[in-house]
């Protein structure tokens, strides 16, 4: 059941070095407050899973955080690709990093398989891709009933899913809505959960067929206004897309990015102090989102 936590009380005992680990949003609700705390706390040799990968992963990835990463894409949307990834992919800088890919029908079907309790999950998108000869993990398939061939993944099912929402109540149920994509599977499919919120109120005043994540599937929740910044989380604020141009020039170069890290996210207590310090040294992200 869940329990109201601070972030880093919840980072501290829910997440382990060693841990497979999905952070997952939609365009909105990147759960970056959360990443920032996986990386002050100096988590290591996690397994990262996300279907689209941006730059709160290219933040973890290029302080050392990561030793594998399971994905379909990757890349800072609409700006170019990430350098710190890059880096590790082909430099091994600042240690190699395993990948697995996949495609996103792929990697969404894997999460339903494991949030369904199924071993894998079936999909004919792998059809015609080379992707197969890359990743043994995604294996050919006989329908007992038609005969056709089909590709069958590995259900996901990682240690620690973390994801931001609006809203959670008292008692550790979770209300999202927005533009969303796999987060409801993702928490289901995960041994353990955190999820940061924008605010705790007594009553969620859930409307029909909401997006409602059971306080029986969540570990902890953890109030952090603006914890999706410098994305956003609908109703609450918009996306910051200077930040995202400007980190294009941040992480293509390795001193800078460890400067800007140590500056903004390893040596700040918390997300709050992360998004005062971003404002006295950028005039952005004053404002929680």
């Amino acid at each position: 059941m869940a329990r109201i936590a601070s972030l880093r009380e919840a980072v501290t005992d829910i997440v382990a070095d060693g841990d497979t680990v999905a952070m997952e949003g939609f365009g909105h609700l990147i759960p970056y407050a959360a990443g920032h705390e996986v990386a002050r706390q100096g988590k290591r040799d996690l397994t990262l899973v996300r279907m689209a990968p941006d730059l709160v992963y290219d933040q973890l990835i290029g302080i050392g955080c990561a030793k594998r990463l399971v994905f379909a894409w990757c890349g800072n949307p609409g700006v170019g690709p990430l350098h710190r990834f890059r880096d590790a992919v082909e430099h091994g800088w600042p240690r190699p990093l395993e990948l697995e890919e996949h495609s996103h029908a792929g990697m969404a079907g894997a999460y339903a398989a494991g949030a369904a309790d199924l071993p894998y999950a079936l999909v004919r998108g792998y059809a015609g891709s080379d992707l197969p000869r890359h990743n043994d993990r995604i294996r050919p398939v006989t329908c007992p009933f038609t005969g056709e061939e089909l590709a069958a993944v590995p259900a996901i099912r990682t240690d620690v899913a973390i994801v931001h929402a609006q809203r959670a109540d008292r008692r550790g149920n979770v209300l999202l809505w927005g533009a969303l994509g796999v987060q409801k599977e993702a928490v289901l499919a995960a041994r353990r959960a955190i999820v940061t919120v924008e605010e705790i109120v007594d009553d969620l005043e859930a409307w029909p067929n909401a997006c409602v994540l059971p306080r029986s599937a969540v570990t902890a929740v953890c109030r952090v206004p603006g914890g999706a910044y410098p994305s956003y989380a609908e109703g609450y604020g918009r996306r910051d897309r200077g930040f995202q141009e400007a980190w294009d020039a941040i992480a293509r170069d390795r001193e800078a990015f460890g400067v800007w890290m140590r500056r903004h996210v390893l040596d700040t207590a918390d997300f709050a102090e992360f998004r005062r310090v971003l404002a006295e040294t950028t005039g952005t992200g004053r404002k929680a989102a």
